[in-house]
């Protein structure tokens, strides 16, 4: 038996709550899974997981293995990277995840400004709007807004995320703008659902307090650049990320309102699971990112 990999499947299974999703992970087949942790079991002499036909959990001494364990991988694996990294240039593959507009109007550029100062990493680049487990579903990093509650995350800022609240000049010109955001109780809004809380936007006073007004509309997307498509349509007013609503901004389609009650600004945060080694690809890349984002971004001028 190899230890080592008896063990990185043992992590595996927990990790992952089955032998199948772990040995997906290791690239393997879930009986050599089966296997590796029941010999991993009999050379320690004690029953690490309790298995039925439904669940596996583990037992008293398999919780107190599995976090010495992890920790003491994590060292090694850190080790290993950091001497790797240490004799040659930053190489290997990199899975990142970030949400699907941000990333097609703001990172995809950034992304291939790196790949052409680092032609040994390889970037293998998910957008999707969905949560991802970073360490279940095997990514380096992810790109999200707002801070994260997850301790076992690192979080660096790139750089501040704004809404704003526009409609198209058709719109503005049959329905008059809102004074406040009170007056948006009567009007018709286009509902962004990827917001935490869609029915209601959130605003900040003369006085710098935070308040939060409800909104409702006939129209509801997941997506920040269907709701600005759908402003522009003259359909309503819309509360979208300025990185989404610059060009149309700049251009005219739509106007800003509301503007001297714009809430305080939430963040785009590069996260990355606690390492005690970060592996050179990835500390190259989130320092490559905090530089190019740093500071007023792009998208906040001109408009």
């Amino acid at each position: 038996m190899d230890k080592l990999e008896a063990n990185r499947m043992f992590l595996a299974v927990m990790e992952t709550g089955s032998f199948t999703a772990a040995a997906a992970r290791l690239g393997t087949s879930s009986g050599q899974a089966s296997k590796l942790v029941s010999s991993l079991e009999n050379a320690l002499g004690v029953r690490l997981l309790n298995r039925t036909t439904r669940a596996i959990a583990a037992t008293e001494a398999g919780q107190a293995y599995f976090e010495r364990m992890r920790a003491l991988l994590d060292e090694f694996d850190g080790l290993e990277a950091s001497i790797r990294d240490a004799a040659q240039e930053p190489r290997g593959r990199l899975r990142l995840t970030a949400p699907l507009t941000f990333g097609a109007l703001a990172l995809t550029q950034a992304l291939s400004d790196f790949a052409l100062a680092y032609p040994q990493i390889e970037l293998d680049v998910n957008f999707s709007d969905r949560m991802v487990n970073l360490v279940d579903e095997g990514f380096d990093m992810a790109i999200r807004g707002g801070r994260p509650d997850d301790s076992n995350m690192v979080a660096r800022k790139l750089c501040d995320l704004r809404l704003l609240v526009m409609a198209s000049p058709a719109y503005l010109a049959r329905n008059g703008a809102p004074a406040d955001p009170h007056a948006l109780g009567t009007m018709d809004c286009i509902i962004s659902t990827n917001l935490r809380d869609p029915n209601h936007w959130r605003f900040r006073n003369a006085q710098g307090d935070a308040f939060n007004t409800p909104v409702q509309g006939r129209l509801r997307f997941s997506n920040a650049q269907a709701c600005l498509n759908a402003a522009e349509a003259g359909l309503g007013l819309a509360s979208v990320p300025s990185f989404v609503a610059a060009e149309a901004l700049r251009a005219g389609r739509v106007q800003r309102v509301l503007a001297a009650f714009e809430a305080e600004p939430s963040a785009l945060y590069a996260l990355y699971p606690h390492s005690r080694h970060l592996a050179a690809k990835l500390r190259r890349l989130v320092d490559f990112l905090v530089e190019r984002f740093r500071g007023k971004p792009a998208w906040d001028e001109g408009w």
